[in-house]
C-alpha cells in the first residue's frame, strides 16, 4: 500500500507500482469505441502509461495534453493515458483538445487494471479511483520506469518518463 496526498491529507492505494525490471502484467481495458485493448495490441511498441484519477480535472488533462504533445516526436512509442472516466468521456476531451497522439483507455468496468498494478485509491473522497502515476514499458514488455506522483494534484516528472524510453 502506497501512502500520497490529496491537497495535503493522506490517502493510501491498494498496493505498490509493479518494479523497475519486472514485465508488465497483461490488461484489457475499454477503448473509445468500447471494444477491449490489451497488452497485445501494442507488441513491440515502448509505452508510457499516464494513469491519472480522471480527465475531468486540471491537472489530469494538462497531463494528457503534455504527453500529446511529447508523443508526435517519439519513435516506436505509444502513449496509453489510462482512468476510470468513461470512454464516452475521454473521447470527449480528446476531441474538444484536438488530440491525436495519445491512445485513451479505461477501466471503468470493474478496475482490474488499477487494482492489479497497485493503483486504486482506498480511502479519502476519491475512493476507487486510480491515483497519478506513470508506468513506462520497453519493446519487449519490460518496465523501465515507475512514478507514483506523491500529491495527486502534481504533474508527474515529464522528463524522467521520457528520459526511460
Amino acid at each position: 500500500m502506497a501512502s500520497i496526498t490529496l491537497g495535503g491529507n493522506p490517502v493510501h492505494t491498494s498496493g505498490e507500482l509493479p518494479t523497475v525490471g519486472s514485465q508488465l502484467a497483461d490488461f484489457k481495458l475499454v477503448q473509445n469505441d468500447l471494444s477491449i485493448a490489451s497488452l497485445s495490441n501494442f507488441a513491440g511498441k515502448k509505452l508510457v502509461l499516464n494513469i491519472f484519477p480522471s480527465v475531468d480535472t486540471g491537472t489530469c488533462a494538462t497531463s494528457v495534453r503534455k504527453f500529446n504533445e511529447s508523443a508526435s516526436n517519439l519513435e516506436n512509442t505509444t502513449v496509453l493515458c489510462i482512468s476510470r472516466d468513461l470512454p464516452f468521456a475521454q473521447k470527449r476531451f480528446c476531441g474538444a483538445e484536438g488530440l491525436e497522439n495519445v491512445v485513451n483507455l479505461s477501466d471503468f468496468q470493474a478496475g482490474a487494471f488499477g487494482k492489479a498494478n497497485g493503483l486504486e485509491i482506498v480511502d479519502g473522497p476519491l475512493t476507487g479511483l486510480h491515483s497519478r502515476a506513470i508506468i513506462v514499458v520497453d519493446e519487449n514488455g519490460k518496465i523501465t520506469h515507475t512514478e507514483q506522483v506523491a500529491e495527486i494534484a502534481n504533474e508527474p516528472n515529464y522528463e524522467a518518463a521520457l528520459a526511460a524510453l
